[in-house]
């Protein structure tokens, strides 16, 4: 699974959003259908660990991530423990309508200072949600842009 490009959208005074069709169109062909009836796509909801935006995860790579985190963790260690209780209790599971719509509930728009206007950014294996005004603020300039990917990938030839 692959989301890949940017997308500029609005939620509704009801806080629902279209997932965008492109968007839509890798979930179902990743497998992201759970086969009900109704062909509903669940996905896992949840506020970035570091950015003030929002992460959906096809419910098939929140398992993963899940399984990642628990293994690298021990259950005997007090604090381990609460960063994982943490990461998971702090999620939201959320299903396509048969419009391709989900609700944002209130009180992750507010994490996220998102209004109205957001943008959906494909991030490989997960979609982030951005309030549109902040996604613009986190944006490097291009000679910084460029500068740290001759970094990374310098880095890796070494």
């Amino acid at each position: 699974m692959r989301f890949l490009g940017n997308i500029e959208a609005k939620i509704d005074v009801k806080g629902r959003a279209f997932l965008p069709a492109t968007f839509r169109k890798v979930l179902q062909a990743g497998g992201g259908d759970t086969g009900d009836a109704d062909h509903s796509q669940r996905l896992v909801l949840r506020k970035d660990v570091f950015q003030a935006c929002l992460v959906l995860y096809p419910e098939s790579v929140w398992n993963e991530q899940m399984d990642l985190l628990r293994a690298r963790l021990n259950r005997w260690n007090r604090q381990e423990q609460q960063v994982f209780r943490q990461f998971v209790s702090e999620v939201e599971l959320v299903t396509l309508d048969g419009n391709g719509r989900f609700l944002i509930p209130k009180r992750y728009l507010r994490m996220a200072k998102i209004d109205q206007d957001i943008k959906f950014v494909g991030m490989g294996d997960t979609i982030e949600i951005w309030s549109s005004r902040k996604a613009e603020e986190q944006q490097m300039k291009p000679e910084d842009f460029g500068n740290a990917l001759e970094q990374l990938m310098m880095a890796e030839q070494e």
